[in-house]
């Protein structure tokens, strides 16, 4: 593959189809990791490593069950290597980060049921992607849900210093961004597609 489809393919994932504004999955940790800009940075960082992870462990799963004619079992085989891999994420980050790991709360051990993360599995099964494309793809994914993560938090971060009506408050003027944001990332409909 050349490397102007690698990079459609990048674009893709993170613009164009984006995982959250575009596919709506992983809204648990859009809505609420993305109160802050450096707890959605760090989040969406956890979130990419997973999927990477995921991704490239998903990669070799589909090959070896392919081989021994039992694709009927990768859906539970890669939801066992996503909940290992937020295993060693969590661990990981309350080693080093004991901080981050008390902001993150409990939206850290809901990385394991981020559908974000087993559809890009899922998808890349699907679409029969080589090893290179997957890493892209995983990479692109990431970038996207770290980069909707980031606006969000931006957003409502400036938001916090505005005045809002109260009927507005709280979840109805986060769900109103959400949906702006969405509108917003569909103008990118088009982008990374040869004509």
């Amino acid at each position: 593959m050349i490397d102007a489809e690698l990079w459609s393919l990048f674009v893709n994932a993170a613009l164009v189809n984006n995982f959250v504004l575009a596919y709506f999955l992983g809204i648990c940790p859009f809505l609420g990791v993305s109160s802050r800009i450096d707890s959605a940075a760090r989040m969406g960082v956890a979130v990419t490593f997973v999927m990477l992870i995921a991704s490239l462990c998903a990669f070799g799963l589909h090959r070896m069950l392919t081989l021994i004619d039992a694709r009927y079992l990768e859906l539970i085989a890669f939801i066992v290597v996503i909940a290992s891999t937020v295993q060693l994420v969590e661990m990981f980050v309350r080693k080093v980060s004991p901080a981050l790991f008390e902001a993150l709360g409990l939206y850290l051990p809901l990385i394991t049921t981020n559908c974000a993360i087993l559809a890009v599995a899922l998808f890349q099964t699907q679409r029969g992607y080589g090893l290179l494309e997957c890493v892209v793809f995983a990479l692109g994914a990431g970038v996207g849900f770290t980069l909707a993560l980031v606006l969000m938090a931006g957003i409502r971060e400036k938001l916090a210093l505005g005045a809002v009506p109260d009927a507005a408050r709280g979840v109805a003027i986060t769900l109103l961004l959400a949906g702006i944001l969405s509108l917003a990332f569909m103008g990118f409909a088009g982008v990374g597609v040869e004509t």
